[in-house]
């Protein structure tokens, strides 16, 4: 098991290990990067109050790339042996040989890089964890879900994970910096029973710091009151009605503005909304910010992949959209500057959210659907079409009548985004996307 101290030195040792990659680049490599990252930690799963599965890990790997007369050649291990990094050198360089020229590679633009101190995210609060304690938490939480209701017949499992990792970037434009960060993780999905109808559901929370988790015995309940919730659903006729993302979906919903915001598909002409830059792509009242230095944030960074200085970035301006995602390669492509965006969005935060709770939110609907889980990958983001298989709970004057299932909501993207109406404040705190949940004026739903 490591100690803190062990932790603390993790860092200082893959700066080390970086800077012999760089050294040893020196005497025939002009151009190259270096990335390290290293993983700790315990992964623990129980079933029935029998752990099923115990992994502990201690995952590193080395990525070097080397750029040549505009080629470029990558090769990464796993092994950290001056032997082993000397291979690597020159399988990268090695690879130039073979690799087509493209003008628009190479490092980042220098003014972007951190090469400064990085600021302190907090991000680092690991927790050593044995076993007997990370089981015990899984069966807490079991336990609490059996206990809640007699009808909670079996689980698919609860997982307790706790790791930390540290991130180490070099180059040889003067590049070195790292950071240490870490991640705990409860899950838990009970099964409930009825007669001859089965239902499960899935809870999870996650923190930076393990003292932030909501209680076992909260998740092992929630889970356990969710599957009773949606026992017995029935199908409901084909018709268009306003719907409610609930804040658990509510991130794949916005991932779908991610993708289609993202330089590469820019660059691939592969987006719904390849033309809309400088145009109106929400309503008015809504914002989007991506913010890398929350404290603690799950998605906080003082770099990104490339070790470009990360930075609040205003991507929506009251329903606008005037930024695309880039790293240094696509900003090139398209004649701008990296966003700090290699590796994908930080801390999304959605404004322009009401003082409607999820109850509230209900209210004002009125009559709809109200979409808890969503299944399958019917997302186009080249025409922004979107058809998913859904589960959720049919609403009347504001009131949940019962649960429904088998049925298909479709529209398309671009549409939907301008149809949204409201943002509750059940902001998800499991996930980068920072957003309640979001009332849509009409979607097409397919049932019988």
């Amino acid at each position: 098991m490591y100690t803190l101290r062990d932790i603390l030195l993790q860092e200082s040792v893959l700066k080390d290990l970086v800077n012999i990659c760089l050294e040893k680049a020196k005497v025939n490599i002009d151009t190259i990067e270096v990335t390290v990252k290293q993983t700790k930690g315990i992964s623990v799963s129980v079933r029935k109050g029998v752990p099923e599965h115990i992994e502990f890990n201690n995952d590193g790997i080395l990525c070097i790339t080397v750029y040549k007369n505009n080629r470029t050649g990558s090769a990464s291990s796993t092994d950290f042996s001056l032997f082993s990094i000397k291979k690597t050198l020159e399988a990268a360089a090695m690879i130039t040989n073979f690799t087509s020229e493209d003008f628009f590679s190479g490092l980042p633009v220098s003014h972007t890089l951190a090469v400064d101190n990085v600021v302190d995210l907090d991000l680092l609060h690991p927790v050593i964890h044995n076993i007997d304690t990370a089981a015990n938490l899984a069966i807490s939480a079991e336990n609490a879900a059996f206990a809640f209701d007699k009808r909670i017949f079996n689980t698919e499992g609860v997982t307790f994970n706790s790791h930390f990792s540290t991130i180490v970037c070099g180059n040889s434009v003067g590049l070195l910096q790292g950071y240490s960060s870490s991640i705990h993780s409860l899950s838990c999905c009970s099964v409930a029973r009825e007669k001859k109808c089965m239902q499960r559901d899935y809870v999870s929370t996650i923190s930076r710091k393990f003292t932030d988790l909501d209680s076992a015995k909260y998740i092992g309940q929630e889970s356990a009151s969710r599957s009773i919730s949606r026992l017995f659903p029935r199908k409901i006729n084909t018709m268009k009605s306003p719907v409610i993302f609930s804040s658990e979906v509510i991130p794949g919903f916005f991932y779908n503005f991610v993708n289609a915001i993202s330089g590469y598909n820019v660059d691939k002409k592969s987006t719904f909304l390849l033309n809309k830059f400088g145009e109106n792509v929400f309503p008015s009242f809504l914002s989007i910010v991506d913010s890398p230095h929350i404290r603690q944030g799950l998605g906080s960074k003082p770099f990104d992949n490339e070790g470009v200085r990360t930075k609040n970035i205003l991507i929506v301006d009251k329903g606008r959209l005037i930024s695309w995602l880039l790293d240094s390669y696509v900003a090139r492509k398209l004649g701008f500057e990296s966003t700090g965006h290699s590796g994908g969005v930080h801390n999304l935060l959605v404004q322009g959210i009401s003082d409607l709770n999820l109850f509230d939110l209900l209210k004002y609907m009125g009559t709809g659907l109200l979409v808890t889980e969503l299944m399958g990958d019917g997302v186009n983001i080249i025409t922004g079409n979107y058809s998913r298989g859904a589960f959720g709970f049919w609403i009347e004057n504001g009131i949940v009548q019962y649960p429904v299932s088998e049925i298909t909501i479709s529209g398309n993207l671009e549409l939907m985004f301008k149809n949204i109406v409201k943002i509750g404040n059940d902001i998800n705190k499991n996930s980068v996307i920072k957003s309640g949940s979001i009332l849509l004026s009409e979607m097409q739903i397919s049932g019988l």
